[in-house]
């Protein structure tokens, strides 16, 4: 039997794309499980216009037959929570990856990525928040689940977002468990029953200055609009950062686990 590393894709839909890239390339590094990660983005994102020069540098256009064999993909948050999915451009795109992904053996979507796939895949819909759900919370674990493991209840995690999935709806499909949630009852973690798909509405890939660095995006683009600071932000400037390794790790053994029957030894 052979050694060889996992072969896990993204595609990064964030607004920053190269700090995106070295934020999962630095919560996947992992000495045990040696781990090779392919960056793509939609090509139907830039179908009037041409490929940003930066995006063609770190990234490579989706393609569907070469994300079929690879070992785990990620669909990264996007900046869309506010539109209708039918108002995205590259939705078409989107939906052909979905039916793709199926030979994938592990699947894990963050944040609009988690609200994109229960969308396309469960028919659950989103719900547009009063306000942004944005900060440093506590979480309450619903149901063990092994991607927790090791992670006491009251374990924080950020958030960054103004929509969430519709919780009536998740919890009324049999096909759909939710494992956590924040202090408030918002999603944190959902897993479909075969444990192959994992939607996670938090950021935890990002790190100590990323929920800061979104804020100031956020009000230099609108400058006329106010922006609340993230929420229990201070003191805990990276207060989930425990949370990351215990969680990052259980994926990737999760991943190992889904695909060691084929007869290869990862690490």
């Amino acid at each position: 039997m052979s050694v060889k590393s996992l072969q896990i894709g993204v595609l990064n839909l964030m607004h920053d794309k190269a700090a995106t890239q070295t934020d999962f390339r630095q919560v996947l590094q992992n000495n045990r499980y040696p781990v090779q990660l392919h960056f793509y983005y939609p090509t139907m994102h830039y179908l009037d216009r041409p490929v940003p020069a930066e995006v063609q540098r770190i990234a490579r256009p989706l393609k569907l037959a070469e994300v079929a064999g690879l070992d785990a993909f990620i669909i990264t948050g996007a900046p869309l929570d506010q539109l209708d999915f039918e108002q995205v451009t590259y939705l078409p795109e989107l939906q052909e990856l979905f039916k793709a992904l199926k030979q994938v053996p592990q699947r894990l979507y963050l944040c609009w990525g988690a609200m994109a796939a229960l969308y396309d895949q469960y028919q659950i819909g989103k719900e547009i928040l009063p306000q942004k759900l944005f900060g440093v919370f506590p979480q309450k674990i619903i149901q063990p689940n092994s991607l927790l493991a090791g992670l006491p209840n009251g374990f924080w995690a950020p958030h960054a977002r103004y929509a969430d999935s519709n919780r009536r709806q998740i919890e009324a499909d049999p096909q759909l468990a939710v494992k956590a949630v924040n202090q408030d009852g918002r999603l944190l973690l959902v897993q479909n029953q075969a444990g192959n798909e994992t939607m996670l509405f938090s950021h935890l890939e990002y790190q100590a200055g990323s929920l800061v660095a979104e804020y100031q995006r956020e009000i230099m683009a609108h400058p006329k609009r106010h922006y609340r600071l993230p929420i229990n932000q201070a003191g805990r400037e990276f207060a989930w950062k425990h949370t990351q390794k215990v969680f990052f790790t259980n994926w990737l053994q999760q991943v190992v686990a889904t695909i060691k029957d084929g007869g290869l030894i990862y690490g």
